[in-house]
């Protein structure tokens, strides 16, 4: 992920917004301890009639829709993890609106201040966590949120779920796992191999409601970019590439979604699995994906 909070960039006119999720407990779990949350924050004001001679009145008080994709693993392994995941965005759909009066445009103060509401939602979602359920024998889960603000895509990130961008049929990951491998590996410990034969990787470093360590960033997106936040039953079945071609090739977000789910559980579905996709209007991200 990248932050240039320090340099501001105009903001064209957005582009419409397809976007869909989904949640499957697979073919092994008994429960789903998934959750995930679709919202639109709507701010500014629209003149409806006026004699005021102002041309650019309209544009002052307009602000720009704010969409919010979030997606949640409970832990496996600890009591009420759909507990802590439903919690987890519960609490931070409850704190979006005031995160977002935080928001005023192309405004690098204001912009980090923003991105330091996102962060405080996730922090009291884990203190709301850790008070109702006791810390480290607590409830906990992963938590991934992409708020979108166009052309920038606010990313808090916590856990080893996962968001993928894809852009012109091309795919890369904007999060790190918080693992116990992954610190293994970037400490030169152990290699990846190594990591995923000792369980390393099965293993959170940080979690809300554990241990919390906020990652944040920021994308810029262009028209026909889609982002694709998922938990790790997806992705511990689905390899990247073929993640990459089943977004491109589905017509819309729901079809995306179901591709998606759908391979994962010809794979194995050990896990339970949840996705979210959210696409551009514009350019095409790949071959099948039109314009919504």
């Amino acid at each position: 992920m990248s932050a240039p909070l320090g340099v501001e960039k105009a903001r064209d006119a957005a582009p419409g917004v397809d976007c869909h999720g989904t949640s499957h407990v697979g073919r092994v779990r008994e429960r789903n301890e998934d959750r995930f949350a679709i919202a639109t924050l709507r701010q500014g004001a629209r003149i409806v009639q006026t004699n005021v001679e102002d041309d650019g009145l309209a544009a002052r008080l307009a602000r720009p829709d704010a969409h919010v994709f979030i997606a949640a693993d409970g832990v496996a392994g600890r009591d009420a993890g759909d507990a802590a995941s439903r919690v987890a965005i519960g609490t931070m759909v409850e704190y979006l609106a005031e995160a977002a009066r935080c928001y005023q445009g192309d405004d690098a103060v204001a912009e980090q201040a923003f991105i330091d509401r996102l962060t405080a939602g996730v922090e009291r979602a884990h203190e709301r966590l850790v008070a109702t359920y006791g810390g480290q024998r607590g409830p906990a889960t992963t938590f991934t949120m992409v708020t979108l603000v166009w052309p920038r895509a606010y990313v808090v990130h916590v856990g080893d779920s996962r968001g993928y961008l894809l852009r012109r049929g091309r795919i890369r990951r904007f999060t790190a796992d918080q693992t116990m491998g992954a610190l293994a590996v970037d400490g030169g410990l152990v290699t990846e191999e190594q990591a995923a034969r000792r369980g390393l990787d099965d293993i959170l470093a940080s979690a809300v409601g554990h241990d919390i360590a906020p990652a944040v960033g920021v994308l810029d997106l262009e028209p026909g970019d889609a982002l694709l936040l998922c938990t790790d039953g997806l992705t511990k079945h689905v390899a990247d590439a073929r993640i990459a071609e089943l977004l491109a090739a589905a017509p819309d977000a729901a079809a995306a979604c179901e591709a998606l789910v759908q391979e994962a559980l010809e794979q194995g579905g050990r896990d339970n699995v949840t996705v979210v996709v959210a696409r551009a209007a514009g350019r095409q991200a790949g071959a099948g994906m039109s314009p919504p």
